[in-house]
């Protein structure tokens, strides 16, 4: 009996929603017939990219402003804990600290403004203004705080108004006779863009396609929208097996190379 109940359940349904204003469908999925029925799923979930353990903060940040998730001016922790957990048409996350990482990660991001959020540790309605509201540093959140996550806009302005004034004073020189004195101010120093950018990364060889997209949006996306810019991704695969490869496996990873036209690949031989 225990033998049999793996070969009977091997379907796995699916919901499916692309939008909050889309139908609701339903994918099946067939099952491999060995292990346990919540592993067997959990990893062909993750394989189809159904089942999301890792979410980059620049894509919590779509999510803010295209659904949008918002709640006026910011959003509660909790509250996108829930969100995430009931909406179909979401990610679907492993597990609530799959979100709490990756506000964490859009909070020390230098580029917040831009690409994530800010973050408060409440509202005070009275003064009308966030307390605790920080930006660009690591902060440690938790599933269970009541820490708001604050849209970047806003929190510049705050930021902006309680800032205090520059007291440094403008360099003077004296003035020559016959003409009023002027303030001369101090030159700032002329910063050289850099021109060229490049990087490398080791992959999870089981997660290829999701390390992979997350690089493509929260690096390349943002160099490739520059003027004139020209982007080259090259992918490197260096595979060794200490017991040989089999000639039937050699046979078919050659001929998929081939149509695939990888630019070079071969076999080699201690």
């Amino acid at each position: 009996m225990r033998a049999r109940i793996p070969e009977t359940y091997r379907w796995l349904l699916v919901p499916e929603q692309q939008s909050p204003d889309s139908d609701r469908v339903w994918k099946s999925l067939s099952l491999s017939a060995s292990g346990r029925l919540a592993k067997r799923s959990s990893s062909r979930l993750l394989k189809e990219e159904l089942l999301v353990a890792d979410l980059g903060p620049t894509v919590l940040r779509l999510h803010l402003d295209d659904v949008p998730l918002w709640r006026g001016d910011h959003v509660g922790v909790r509250q996108l804990i829930d969100d995430f957990g009931r909406y179909v048409y979401l990610p679907r996350l492993k597990n609530a600290d799959v979100l709490v990482r990756a506000i964490m990660g859009g909070l020390g991001l230098l580029t917040w403004e831009n690409d994530t959020f800010a973050f408060a540790d409440g509202f005070d309605e009275t003064e009308s203004r966030y307390r605790g509201l920080r930006v660009a540093l690591n902060v440690d959140v938790t599933r269970d705080s009541s820490g708001l996550v604050v849209k970047p806009k806003i929190a510049r302005a705050q930021m902006d108004a309680e800032a205090p004034a520059s007291t440094q004073p403008e360099e003077s020189f004296p003035p020559t006779p016959g003409q009023p004195a002027e303030p001369v101010k101090r030159e700032e120093s002329q910063r050289v863009d850099p021109q060229r950018f490049h990087a490398t990364a080791t992959l999870n060889h089981s997660r290829i396609g999701p390390e992979a997209g997350r690089i493509a949006e929260e690096v390349v996306s943002h160099l490739d929208g520059l003027v004139g810019s020209k982007v080259r991704i090259t992918l490197e695969i260096e595979v060794e097996v200490p017991a040989g490869v089999p000639e039937h496996v050699e046979r078919v990873v050659t001929e998929n190379s081939v149509s695939l036209r990888l630019d070079t690949h071969a076999f080699e031989k201690d």
